[in-house]
């Protein structure tokens, strides 16, 4: 979809900082390791089965259909206007959701910059109240004036969110050379233990850690030459995310015993275990660490921010979503209305769950972010089914020899399964909750979300079967 007021600003190199920053996750790497070698084991399957799919499935659409909307766009091309709303409202709707918890994880990662990560700071109304309003409204402001300017912030949080494994894997070679393992890598302990529901947990965690490489495709009428450097950009960014997750989780492994590992800073532990071994001068690549960190994290709440909104403008102009969505602003040229319709709510979702901890307000709050997990994964069928669908919808030629297809047949199949998996085991309760108490919130939720996309979408139909009677 060509839109004449969007300015392509984007270029190769701000796709791949883009990617980057959408995708990796300290904290991620961290749950992971916290369970111990198995927790690298699933990264590798996750590598395998799932992420190179995913990108895959992201370059063969990007290059073929580099429109507006991305995931979106793709959906409604092959699979109808019904299917593209499904997926483009699930895709909006999860970012809704996931944008407090993002600024919310920022504010606590920020925490190790002034080394009070171990503190109750990160849990104190006068400071976490005041930072994620700040962090959120300025990541705002940056958006609606447009790419030209928020994409620094996303190079610069690009940047920021991959230096800490720089340094990981530093501490993780000098530990190499100077210590023993602080856990045990045999055969034994690289098998998952799937009776524990820590480990059936992961199978939700490690798929949604390698997710977000189709987010930049939805700004593709902003991208120069949007036809080689999205393919290209993903080309480059996902040999550089995989290591991430697998290097960075081993070093991690390797420094710190799994039963020390902290789940928010445990990068942080690892580089601080080795900086002191090796010189007590070094205490400030630390700081350094959490302050990349941090600026990664804002970094990557200006990328979701970004594409979340573009998938809402392009179903706007369908008419499926208010017109307001449709608007783009005259001399910035960005969907400012639908950006600032996003954070107005995510400010909402934000209060229930800072003001109303501990209450009913927020369980209320992180029972949808429960759901969104779910939500978030019915777009990736989408976009393995897509995938397949594009590439057998194609013209029978000699390229497709009976190898390419069933190498295509396996990732598209395997992206699929991962991802009903992940939905299923993230419809798993915890331990320590009522499971029939969960179970009625999750998937009560969930249908009442998608029973309100589907609200948005009959009535957008109505009007459209309207304007063609009377045309």
């Amino acid at each position: 979809m060509k839109i004449k007021q969007l300015k392509r600003t984007l270029s190769l190199r701000d796709l791949v900082f883009f990617n980057l920053v959408a995708v990796v996750s300290i904290t991620s790497l961290a749950t992971a390791a916290k369970t111990g070698v198995t927790g690298l084991t699933l990264f590798l399957i996750g590598a395998i089965f799932f992420f190179i799919p995913e990108g895959l499935a992201v370059n063969s659409l990007s290059s073929k259909y580099p429109n507006e909307g991305g995931i979106y766009s793709w959906t409604k091309i092959l699979f109808g206007n019904r299917n593209g709303f499904l997926c483009g409202w699930c895709y909006w709707i999860n970012n809704i959701l996931y944008l407090p918890s993002l600024v919310l994880s920022t504010a606590v990662i920020a925490t190790y910059i002034f080394q009070k990560g171990n503190s109750l700071l990160g849990e104190r109304m006068e400071y976490i109240l005041p930072f994620t309003l700040i962090v959120l409204w300025f990541t705002t402001l940056i958006n609606i004036r447009g790419l030209k300017q928020s994409r620094w912030l996303q190079n610069v949080g690009g940047m920021g969110a991959y230096l800490p494994f720089i340094f990981l894997a530093f501490s993780g070679l000098y530990a190499l050379i100077t210590q023993h393992a602080a856990n045990s890598f045999n055969a034994s302990n690289w098998k998952p233990d799937w009776n524990n529901f820590s480990y059936l947990n992961l199978w939700a965690t490690v798929p949604f850690a390698y997710t977000g490489l189709e987010l930049s495709s939805t700004l593709a009428a902003e991208i120069k030459n949007p036809n080689r450097n999205l393919p290209l950009s993903v080309y480059i960014a996902a040999p550089l995310i995989g290591l991430f997750y697998i290097i960075g989780s081993g070093c991690l492994l390797y420094i710190v015993p799994k039963e020390n590992i902290d789940v928010i800073g445990g990068c942080f532990q690892a580089i601080s275990l080795m900086m002191n071994k090796l010189s007590s001068n070094l205490w400030w690549i630390v700081l350094l660490t959490a302050a990349c960190a941090t600026v990664g994290r804002i970094g990557g709440l200006s990328a979701w921010m970004s594409g979340a909104a573009r998938v809402a403008l392009v179903a706007g102009i369908d008419k499926y979503l208010p017109a307001a969505f449709a608007r783009i602003h005259p001399r910035w040229h960005t969907p400012h209305t639908a950006i600032l319709i996003q954070s107005i709510l995510a400010t909402f979702f934000l209060f229930m769950a800072i003001i109303g901890k501990g209450t009913t307000v927020a369980t209320a709050f992180f029972t949808l972010l429960d759901m969104s997990i779910v939500l978030y994964f019915i777009p990736y069928i989408y976009l393995f089914a897509c995938f397949l669908k594009n590439y057998f919808s194609q013209s029978v030629t000699a390229e497709k020899s009976f190898g390419s297809k069933l190498f295509t047949v396996i990732a598209g199949i395997s992206g699929i399964l991962i991802t009903l998996i992940g939905i299923a085991v993230a419809m798993i309760p915890p331990p320590d909750s009522n499971p029939w108490t969960f179970e009625i919130k999750v998937i009560g939720g969930c249908l009442l979300l998608l029973g309100a996309g589907a609200i948005f979408y009959y009535r957008g139909e109505k009007k459209l079967q309207m304007q063609k009677r009377k045309s």
